[in-house]
């Protein structure tokens, strides 16, 4: 019995449920991070596996492994599950992996399984989807199909939780294993290739014939090989004479040729075997050339009608609570420094958090529902003829849908695509995408501007105008990687292939720790951001160089002597912030903003906001907390609608001013995160600088055109 936490890896095809078992397993005990040595993200997790004899039960940790159809990797994220599964030194080297398989397609995947198997490592087999299989007419032996693969096989259902129990059994069972079992090879080696695989496993002291022509086959892309290793594996290769291409088609054709009669015998099918009668009605609307986009704008503006109509009220309660509490705090408070970094810097700070929890909730809920039913593939594949026009493919959607969330991990996801070109485009326009960090900025904007009325009598006109925000980023993305592609050369063709699946019911459990997990990201990691800078701009705000905060209080006061105290209050307040560190910074940069409407107060918060978008409204909070131009504390967007344009004597967020900051938003780059990630993606500063420079021009000429037509 191994000594320690056991290491399980999870495995499968994509959209076998693999994820979904992972997420089954090890519910709130999972974390994210990047594989050792390699920037691809990874899941890993803990679960609880029966104890023997009266022991307590003991802990394994599972890794979720890129979904991939076979060990051979097309994409730079598949390179992964090789780069694991054939180092024992890997620090997630399993003690066993679970291979999830589709009972309703069950030979194709068992391909990836009998590679696996073949690589000497403890599996278990888990028979997914035999709901699925059963609605196709097709009932799965899973007796007869273990005592043919010669592995334990586990019926489960990863929606429902159902066989949990005996897979972590079987996992046990595998684990306890002290000699490891003779293997039967599903790929029996050829004459030419048994001399090959024995220098090979002399040199690198490997005891598996599979592994053996996997380092053959595979050696550039073992991050734990050496270039001397791989100089002296092509070596070998050009010794032997070895083809890697006629290799491969000779391998897959002797594994299917293995795969067929398992399955004759494992699985029985009943009358026709096709897709269930509700997929098949479904697809022929929501992948139908015209209906098929006339669906999916329809739920992008039931998803953004639902932001606004089921997020308001939340919302605004908090907003409201959060005033309350500031005012409360500061009558309670002795004055002075600490009541003012408590209640204008931390509590203001903190508002611009969490009035925006609602709306980002409600957002990321919806998209899991639209991932949970199936209906995110079809997305995918009705996009991919028009994506091709713009120099991308239909696995470019994916990190473009997925940029609505964020743009990190959506540019980290691009490594699914395998032509270098088609990831660099959707790299270079993915930040288009209007993510959740922009979400706080839009519906402040648009609540000071657009009123709350409906339309037809159900359609709020904010949602329409918060729909046509995303739908111009999605414009303007598309619109980008076609000019780009007439400058970047292409070099290899590219290609799309997406198994979709049979639409499901959406795991409510699911849904709700998807719209926790975000909520949570967004409160501890982006509210972390905007809870520092709201303390340092507090302090850039309150002091100033020299004595010219006081000399300015000074002048202000003897300038008015017949003005009341609270006049005389809000008069210090706004001049001793016009004069502080921020003053001066939001000055300094006034003059390239003025032609778009802004003030040096704006500057300001554009540029906190270069750290992460979502600060702009924090800022904004900070700061005119700080000018102090009310009696009582207002709320984040009274603060807004009462502020006054110090030129003209009116509102200063004007629908010219707020729909120039909105266009503004919708195309710059304002993140150092996704800069940070693009320079890892590509390997270099070129990308990123070339992103950033567009980017910032795009959006400051796009602001000042609309600023000079509205206004």
């Amino acid at each position: 019995m191994k000594q320690g936490n056991i290491k399980v890896a999870l495995v499968g095809n994509p959209n076998a449920g693999k994820s979904t078992l992972f997420n089954a397993l090890t519910g709130l005990r999972q974390k994210t991070g990047n594989f050792p040595g390699v920037t691809v993200e990874k899941k890993s997790g803990t679960f609880k596996l029966p104890g023997r004899s009266g022991q307590p039960e003991t802990a394994a940790i599972i890794v979720d492994l890129p979904g991939t159809y076979s060990i051979y990797p097309k994409s730079r994220d598949e390179t992964v599950v090789m780069d694991i599964l054939a180092n024992p030194a890997h620090p997630d080297f399993p003690d066993v992996v679970v291979v999830v398989v589709d009972a309703s397609n069950l030979q194709r995947n068992l391909l990836l399984f009998t590679e696996i198997s073949d690589l000497g490592l403890p599996c278990v087999l888990a028979l997914n989807m035999l709901d699925v299989a059963a609605s196709m007419n097709l009932t799965v032996n899973a007796v007869q199909l273990a005592m043919k693969l010669n592995v334990p096989v586990v019926r489960i259902n990863a929606r429902t939780g159902e066989g949990l129990s005996g897979l972590k059994e079987a996992v046990m069972q595998m684990a306890e294993r002290i000699e490891k079992p003779a293997l039967a090879y599903f790929y029996e080696p050829k004459d030419n290739e048994i001399e090959l695989i024995a220098d090979v496993k002399k040199i690198y002291a490997l005891d598996n014939d599979y592994v053996a022509l996997q380092y053959v086959c595979q050696h550039d892309n073992f991050s734990f090989l050496e270039t001397p290793a791989r100089v002296a594996l092509d070596k070998l290769i050009e010794k032997h004479d070895f083809d890697e291409n006629d290799f491969l088609a000779a391998e897959t054709v002797a594994r299917y040729e293995k795969i067929k009669p398992i399955v004759s015998k494992s699985v029985k099918s009943a009358g026709v075997t096709e897709q269930p009668y509700w997929t098949r009605k479904l697809d022929s609307v929501l992948l139908h050339p015209f209906w098929g986009y006339v669906t999916f704008a329809a739920v992008l503006i039931l998803i953004f009608q639902a932001i606004f109509s089921w997020a308001t009220y939340p919302s605004d309660l908090l907003d409201a609570g959060i005033a309350a509490t500031i005012e409360w705090t500061k009558g309670v408070l002795p004055e002075g420094f600490l009541n003012d970094l408590i209640t204008d810097g931390i509590m203001a700070g903190l508002g611009g958090i969490l009035v925006f929890i609602p709306p980002i909730a409600i957002l990321f809920a919806l998209v899991s529902i639209l991932e949970e039913s199936g209906y995110m593939a079809r997305v995918m594949v009705i996009m991919d003829k028009l994506m091709r026009k713009f120099g991308l493919n239909g696995r470019s959607v994916v990190p473009l849908i997925s940029g609505v969330a964020c743009a990190v991990p959506a540019i980290m996801t691009t490594r699914s695509i395998s032509s270098r070109y088609e990831r660099l485009l959707t790299i270079l326009v993915t930040p288009l995408m209007s993510c959740s960090a922009r979400l706080p900025i839009y519906t402040i904007l648009i609540a000071l501007v657009v009123p709350p009325t409906k339309v037809l009598g159900f359609l709020n006109i904010q949602g329409l105008v918060l729909f046509g925000l995303y739908l111009l980023g999605l414009i303007g993305a598309l619109a980008t990687a076609w000019i780009l592609s007439l400058f970047i050369p292409r070099k290899e063709p590219g290609y799309f292939m997406l198994e979709m699946p049979s639409y499901k019911l959406p795991r409510w459990g699911h849904v709700a720790f998807t719209m926790y997990d975000s909520v949570k990201s967004f409160v501890f990691e982006a509210g972390k951001v905007i809870m520092a800078i709201s303390i340092i701009l507090w302090v850039l705000s309150s002091y100033g160089p020299g004595d010219k905060m006081e000399k300015a209080e000074a002048a202000v006061t003897a300038s008015m002597p017949q003005a009341s105290e609270e006049q005389i209050n809000a008069a210090v307040s706004s001049v001793r912030l016009e004069n502080s560190y921020a003053g001066h910074f939001g000055h300094f940069i006034e003059p390239a903003i003025k032609p778009l409407g802004y003030d040096w107060k704006i500057g300001i918060a554009l540029l906190a906001s270069f750290a992460a978008r979502e600060v702009f409204v924090g800022t904004m909070a900070t700061i005119y907390s700080i000018s102090g131009d009310f009696e009582d504390v207002p709320t984040v967007k009274e603060r807004l609608i009462k502020e006054k344009n110090p030129e003209t004597g009116g509102a200063m967020f004007t629908p010219a001013v707020s729909y120039s900051l909105l266009i503004f938003y919708v195309f710059a780059m304002m993140c150092m995160s996704t800069i940070a990630v693009v320079q890892r993606e590509t390997h270099g500063w070129k990308w990123p600088l070339i992103q950033l420079a567009y980017l910032m021009v795009l959006a400051y000429v796009s602001a000042f055109v609309v600023y000079q037509v509205l206004s």
